[in-house]
């Protein structure tokens, strides 16, 4: 009998180093076309990275924009979700789009279809580029121009491009051109330039976490990704100069992070903006080491945006980890992810159940890209094609889009203005005020330019955006402000609070009324 049972301990030892050593080796085979991985280490993989970008994002909102002046002071940190996970906009504007993408079997929904979705879904909890970006839309501009830096200012520094692109680097395992492509299909919608770096920079890094262990490796390849004109890639040589010169010092890679990318005295862009946040992300995972409390911890207190820099350091390691490795560590989670922000989407969703949705997307994804699911060696795996790192989108100087944008509409904004609706004349009101052309046509079509200018004040939500958020003002919200009031704009009389501007259906309204 006791042998016995010393066999059957032996053979369920034998069976969980088989699992565990499966799950290990992370690349089963590779050639110069495919790589193949076993099934359950991609599956794991994408579920510890999506329950990482949650654990990054809910554990890090007490230290969102909290940290500025000074570094913070978590001594200790735990990972946890007692009461399960819920919907905030590091995560939820990727889920509408999953879910949609599921739906539709299609990896890159149309400008239109992204349109539609966020009148439906996204109306509140938004903020900076992503509100500006919505009520672009009230005047019926589409991605990409909603994100567009000459006519959302907020897009040219917006951290959006991080925050909102890593799951889809979950949809594309091993894949960062793909990762990429989808990334800035979804994250463009509201910002552009070095931001859309940004996203095909951190997609690139997630991909390779499927396949690379090593931090540092898998920078490597985030920076190969990157247009040689980014400023990120200064950034990235910056802070990795400074863990060399203070291994173990990382608040002296944090203050010298923050003296040298500073650039409008702590403001708005200096809380929000790509430059110290893509920094204290490098940071983190460099002197976290591949430690998936330690590096959230340091997320954490490397400040400013913490919570979408902690998501975004979440999901890279959280991929490197795994979900069983995470789930192994004692910390308590509930299995939910509660909709408290999103209309006309699920109210019972589960944290599994979002990870289910991604993992049925990548297999999509894999197949249109060739890629399949195979048995090699007794083993079931995913037959993925190899991607090398490489930039998918280049930059663009903002003059340079803004004569060509100019160049190419300056028709259809003319004639607009002399016959469109009520909708067109404000858009093409807009982009005359954009384009710096206000002038022009005030004098070629006085009549219907005050027209075009009436029908635009109506709009009161994009209005207040340019005029009535000096708690969150820039250089180049000021800016764009200057503009309009030189064209004979205001601000409306009432500023609205933020409840107002999210639950107020009311697209247009008699500028008799708000001025």
């Amino acid at each position: 009998m006791i042998q016995f049972q010393n066999t059957i301990k032996l053979i369920i030892l034998v069976l969980c180093l088989s699992a565990t050593n499966r799950l290990n080796a992370t690349v089963f085979s590779s050639t110069e076309k495919t790589s193949q991985i076993p099934v359950e280490t991609v599956v794991d993989k994408i579920r510890g990275g999506l329950l990482g970008q949650m654990l990054g994002n809910l554990n890090g909102i007490p230290h969102e924009m909290t940290y500025i002046d000074e570094p913070g002071k978590v001594k200790n940190y735990i990972p946890s979700l007692p009461a399960g996970a819920w919907t905030d906009d590091d995560t939820d504007f990727e889920w509408v789009y999953i879910v949609e993408m599921q739906k539709s079997r299609n990896a890159f929904l149309s400008p239109d279809e992204i349109t539609s979705l966020w009148k439906e879904r996204i109306n509140r909890g938004i903020w900076c580029a992503n509100r500006y970006a919505r009520y672009l839309m009230d005047i019926g501009f589409k991605p990409p121009f909603t994100g567009y830096v000459t006519l959302n200012p907020w897009s040219e520094f917006n951290v959006s491009g991080q925050f909102l692109s890593e799951t889809f680097g979950l949809v594309a395992p091993a894949m960062p051109q793909t990762a990429g492509r989808i990334g800035l299909n979804y994250t463009t919608v509201a910002i552009d330039g070095e931001p859309a770096q940004a996203t095909q920079f951190f997609t690139t890094l997630i991909a390779t976490a499927f396949i690379e262990s090593d931090i540092h490796k898998i920078l490597d390849a985030g920076v190969a990704a990157l247009d040689p004109q980014s400023k990120l890639l200064q950034i990235v040589k910056d802070v990795k100069n400074w863990h060399n010169q203070y291994p173990k010092n990382w608040e002296e890679t944090r203050r010298l992070l923050k003296e040298k990318y500073t650039l409008e005295g702590g403001g708005m862009r200096d809380r929000n903006g790509i430059e110290l946040n893509t920094g204290a992300i490098i940071a983190a995972l460099l002197y976290g080491e591949g430690d998936f409390p330690e590096t959230l911890k340091l997320a954490f207190n490397m400040g400013w945006d913490a919570d979408c820099n902690a998501a975004t350091v979440g999901t890279i390691v959280g991929v490197v980890y795994g979900y069983r490795k995470m789930m192994g560590q004692g910390w308590q989670i509930i299995d939910l992810y509660r909709n408290t922000t999103r209309e006309n989407m699920p109210m019972d969703e589960t944290i599994t159940g979002f990870a289910d949705r991604i993992i049925e997307l990548f297999e999509m994804v894999n197949e249109e890209n060739g890629g399949k699911k195979v048995v090699a060696n007794q083993t079931l795996v995913y037959e993925i094609p190899v991607e090398n790192p490489a930039p998918v989108k280049n930059l663009i100087s903002l003059e340079n889009q803004k004569q060509q944008m100019k160049t190419e509409l300056e028709q259809t904004i003319s004639n607009d203005i002399l016959t469109g609706n009520r909708e067109s004349k404000a858009r093409a009101a807009y982009m005359a005020v954009c384009f710096d052309m206000a002038a022009d046509f005030s004098k070629k079509y006085p009549r219907q330019w005050k027209e075009a200018c009436f029908q635009l004040s109506g709009y009161w939500k994009i209005m207040a955006v340019i005029f009535q958020d000096t708690d969150r003002s820039f250089k180049r919200l000021v800016q764009m402000g200057e503009k309009f009031k030189a064209a004979g704009f205001k601000s409306p009389n009432k500023r609205f609070s933020e409840r107002e501007l999210y639950e107020d259906t009311t697209v247009w309204k008699d500028p008799a009324e708000l001025y």
